[in-house]
C-alpha cells in the first residue's frame, strides 16, 4: 500500500482525498476525504482574471489541507486544477500560492486529461459489475466544464466542453451582480441553448448514443441525488452507486429553476455553497439525460479526485 493524498481543485470546490493504494490488487482505502466551496472561478467567465477573494479562499482551504496530509503521512501528493485556473490569465498567482502551501505545484490539466482520471475514479469499481452493461458514458459536470467520457474498461473517446453550474448560472442567471431569484423563462430557455450547444460539441468527439450506462459525477449530480433519495443529512454510502430515474431529474430540476434562494436553502442536503448554482447543474443533467435517452444515472462518489489518487500510486 501506497498512502498518497490527491486534491482537486475545480472552478468551484477544492477536494482532497488520503488514501492508502494498492495498484496491484486494485484496492484504494479511503483515510480522509472533504470538499470546501472556494468559487475559484468566480467572475473568470467575465473577467478572464481569478479574483483576489476567490484565490484567499482556495488558498485558506489549501493551508487546511496540508495540515491534514501531514498529520495522515501521506508519501505522496498530486494537485491537480482544472477549468477555472487553465482559463485565467493570471493563473501563475495561482500556481505559485499553492506551491508555497503545499510544496507541490499544481497541474493545470487539459480537458482530455481531467477526463481520463474522471473515467478511471468512477469506473475502477463498476467494471466488474455484471448487471451493468457497457459501454460506460461518464459525465463530471463541474463548475466551469462538463467532461464527457465513453469507455468499457478504458477511454475510447472523450470531451470536455464549456458548460458547468457556475459558468451557466454567471452567463445566464446574474442580473447586475446578483443571482435572479427565481429565473426567468427566457432565461432557462438561453442557458438551456447553451448546454444543448455544448452537447452538440461533445458529440462530434464522443459518441453518446454508443453508451449503455450513465454514469454521473460530481456536487450537482450527488445534490440531485441525496435530493431524490430524500436524505434528512448527506450521507456519502447511500448516494454512492444510487439509481436515479430521468423522471426524478427532470422533477428536480424543474423543482430547482423555480425554488426562491430560501426554498433551495431549506432543503436538509443542500450545501450553501451550491444553493444558487443547484438549478443550472440539474439542468445540464437533465439535457444529457434527455440527449442520450438514459433512463437512469447511476451516480458515483468516486470520481476525478480517486483517479488522482490512483495515477500518484
Amino acid at each position: 500500500m501506497t498512502r498518497v493524498a490527491g486534491i482537486d481543485c475545480g472552478t468551484n470546490s477544492i477536494r482532497l482525498l488520503v488514501a492508502d493504494c494498492d495498484p496491484a490488487t486494485g484496492e484504494l482505502v479511503e483515510l480522509d476525504r472533504r470538499m470546501t466551496i472556494v468559487r475559484l472561478g468566480q467572475g473568470v467567465d467575465k473577467t478572464g482574471r481569478l479574483a483576489p477573494e476567490a484565490l484567499e479562499r482556495t488558498f485558506a482551504a489549501c493551508r487546511e489541507y496540508a495540515a491534514v496530509i501531514k498529520e495522515l503521512g501521506a508519501e505522496r501528493i498530486r494537485f491537480v486544477a482544472t477549468s477555472a485556473s487553465r482559463d485565467a490569465e493570471n493563473r501563475e498567482d495561482f500556481v505559485r500560492g499553492v506551491l508555497d502551501i503545499l510544496g507541490v505545484e499544481p497541474e493545470v490539466i487539459s480537458g482530455d486529461q481531467e477526463a481520463e482520471f474522471s473515467f478511471t475514479g468512477a469506473t475502477k469499481e463498476l467494471t466488474g459489475t455484471a448487471h451493468l452493461e457497457r459501454p460506460f458514458l461518464v459525465v463530471d459536470i463541474g463548475g466551469g466544464s462538463t467532461e464527457f467520457v465513453v469507455g468499457e474498461e478504458h477511454v475510447e473517446a472523450a470531451r470536455s466542453v464549456d458548460v458547468g453550474c457556475v459558468r451557466m448560472t454567471e452567463r445566464h442567471l446574474v442580473v447586475d451582480g446578483e443571482v435572479t431569484d427565481p429565473p426567468t423563462a427566457e432565461q432557462i430557455a438561453a442557458m438551456r441553448a447553451d448546454i444543448e450547444a455544448a452537447l452538440d460539441l461533445a458529440a462530434e468527439t464522443v459518441p453518446l448514443e454508443r453508451a449503455r450506462t450513465l454514469v454521473g459525477l460530481a456536487g450537482s449530480v450527488t445534490t440531485v441525488a441525496a435530493i431524490a433519495l430524500d436524505l434528512p443529512e448527506y450521507r456519502s454510502e447511500r448516494i454512492h452507486h444510487s439509481r436515479i430515474s430521468y423522471e426524478q431529474v427532470r422533477e428536480i430540476s424543474g423543482r430547482m429553476l423555480t425554488a426562491t434562494h430560501a426554498e433551495r436553502s431549506a432543503i436538509p442536503v443542500m450545501h450553501p455553497g451550491r444553493v444558487d448554482v443547484i438549478g443550472a447543474g440539474a439542468l445540464v443533467l437533465l439535457a444529457i439525460m434527455e440527449r442520450t435517452g438514459a433512463a437512469e444515472v447511476v451516480v458515483s462518489e468516486h470520481d476525478i479526485l480517486d483517479g488522482i489518487a490512483w495515477s500518484v500510486a
